[in-house]
């Protein structure tokens, strides 16, 4: 049984949910995936009422830490544990929300009506420099920029153990886990995607803190490489050991207080050139007080 315009799935759903009935004759036969139809038989679907389409967004009083502002740019400094925008699990309370608010609605409209001035992402629990486009003709020199990989990014990353070199690249593709679909893995045939990254600072055989500069960028890029070095950052229990970082961890016995309750990633340093004057700008954003304080602790501190 197939319908024009709808998934197998779909269908499947409809079929288990008994929204499909089959008139044979004067009988009605149990419907079950599989049905062979025959001549002559009769189908009838209970479609269901189509989704609301979302509520526009509402500008939210969030508090932002604004690196730059001028008619064509915001730059903020995005806390973890802010969405940047709208998804299937969140509409409120995003990044998108605060940015209404920020910028009275003077955003640009590429992105669509859940992503004004999104020109990119970081994940929810990474910190730092984002950029936002106040009209329409910053968003395409942006993305262009972003596209054609000369805006500069770099982050800075604590990470279990450590890799053993002290510098390197990761060449390696990236796509969809083979089993847990939310997760991204290296993968054959997956996209292209490329990260540089350095030692910074080693602590022993505990951490390190790392510099990584992607060249692509792909769905988390930094920590599936990070985890291809088997070196996977600190609090990332996606692809790490753990959902926190204690001060025990960092090497102090018996203080269980809890540095990290996010994966230890900050998007440091941003460098872009002005979709507007041409100049070519550098953004920076410091460390975070949570990654500052498991620094510190892992220094001895």
């Amino acid at each position: 049984m197939r319908a024009r315009g709808h998934s197998r799935a779909e269908v499947q759903a409809w079929i288990e949910a008994g929204r499909v009935r089959v008139r044979r004759g004067g009988t009605w036969p149990a419907v079950k995936k599989g049905l062979e139809l025959r001549a002559g038989d009769a189908v009838e679907v209970q479609l269901p009422a189509p989704p609301r389409p979302p509520a526009p967004l509402r500008p939210e009083a969030i508090p932002l830490a604004l690196l730059h502002q001028d008619e064509a740019l915001l730059v903020i400094d995005k806390p973890a544990g802010l969405t940047v925008h709208p998804g299937a699990g969140q509409r409120e309370h995003t990044l998108a929300h605060a940015l209404l608010h920020a910028s009275a609605g003077r955003l640009s409209s590429v992105g669509g009506e859940d992503r004004p001035g999104i020109v990119h992402r970081l994940d929810k629990d990474t910190s730092g420099v984002i950029v936002v486009a106040r009209d329409d003709a910053a968003h395409r020199h942006l993305a262009r920029q972003f596209h054609d990989r000369t805006v500069e990014k770099t982050y800075l990353a604590l990470v279990e153990r450590g890799p053993r070199a002290d510098h390197g690249v990761v060449d390696a593709p990236i796509g969809r886990h083979p089993r847990e679909r939310k997760k991204m893995a290296v993968v054959e045939g997956g996209r292209p995607a490329r990260t540089r990254w350095r030692v910074l600072e080693r602590f022993g055989a505990r951490a390190a803190l790392v510099e990584c500069r992607p060249e692509t960028g792909r769905t988390h890029q930094i920590r599936v490489h990070l985890k291809h070095l088997h070196a996977p950052l600190l609090a990332d229990p996606t692809y790490g050991r753990a959902d926190r970082f204690t001060a025990q961890d960092a090497g102090r016995p018996g203080d269980d207080r809890v540095l990290l309750a996010r994966h230890a990633l900050h998007a440091a340093r941003l460098v872009l050139t002005h979709p507007v004057t041409g100049a070519r700008l550098t953004f920076e954003a410091p460390l975070p007080p949570d990654m500052d304080a498991a620094l510190e602790a892992l220094r001895g501190g």
